[in-house]
């Protein structure tokens, strides 16, 4: 099944004609990225503090931070807004979010309880090129260059175990005590599904609203400009906080 059953954007006119759009969402999501926290996309220090002085097993606490992770993480939020974006039915957002959320699931739950170590700023590099990978398959890119589609659900799912190993690094930068390790990851992963969940009706809520109205399709090419560039910032970004580390 295609992952956007209406069909993807046609060229980029729209762009070209809109462009005041994309310049006012590029100055904006310069803003929001254009700080140290964003570079480093690191857990607060209260947080971190909080979470060393605790042991055993503490699920509430877990929760709170793994949905308040989802809430606040705008590189997947941006992810799931371009994986929704042309997808109208509740059984094809169902399908695609829950490949995304087995996949992340799976990779930050192993690779805490195996302590497998990645650079934080390459895994969120990976992450942003995402982004920029899903706001060129919204615009049928890859149709126009290669002559052909990847198959979503597996690139949703390949990108979920990526996005996994992200929150893996956040949570291996708290130092969390071994006691009741399983029953917090556990926790944790609950919270960030609820985040999502509370996240994704969000963006449901204001695309339902925005698809009713004409410019939908006029500012839909530039929305996905607008996306892929910001992937493309979260990549600069995580590849310079890289080399300057």
């Amino acid at each position: 099944m295609n992952s956007l059953p209406y069909g993807r954007l046609p060229g980029p006119p729209w762009a070209i004609r809109h462009h005041h759009l994309f310049l006012l969402a590029a100055i904006f999501l310069s803003l929001l990225l254009g700080t140290t926290e964003a570079l480093a996309h690191a857990v607060t220090q209260g947080d971190k503090g909080y979470i060393q002085e605790i042991s055993g097993v503490n699920l509430l606490p877990f929760v709170y931070l793994g949905a308040k992770h989802m809430m606040t993480g705008y590189d997947h939020l941006l992810f799931l807004f371009g994986v929704i974006f042309f997808l109208y039915r509740l059984s094809h957002i169902g399908i695609y979010v829950s490949l995304f959320a087995l996949g992340h699931s799976t990779t930050m739950i192993l690779g805490v309880y195996y302590n497998v170590q990645f650079s934080s700023y390459l895994i969120d590099a990976i992450i942003g090129f995402s982004v920029v990978y899903k706001a060129l398959d919204n615009m049928g890119a890859y149709q126009r260059w290669f002559g052909f589609q990847p198959n979503t659900k597996v690139a949703t799912l390949v990108f979920g175990l990526f996005h996994g190993f992200g929150l893996a690094t956040k949570i291996l930068e708290y130092e969390i005590s071994p006691d009741g390790l399983v029953p917090n990851l556990l926790a944790f992963n609950l919270g960030v599904e609820i985040g999502q969940l509370m996240a994704l009706t969000v963006i449901l809520i204001g695309m339902s609203y925005w698809r009713r109205t004409s410019s939908f399709l006029r500012h839909a090419y530039t929305a996905n400009v607008a996306m892929m560039s910001a992937g493309f910032l979260l990549v600069g970004l995580q590849l310079t906080g890289f080399f300057v580390s």
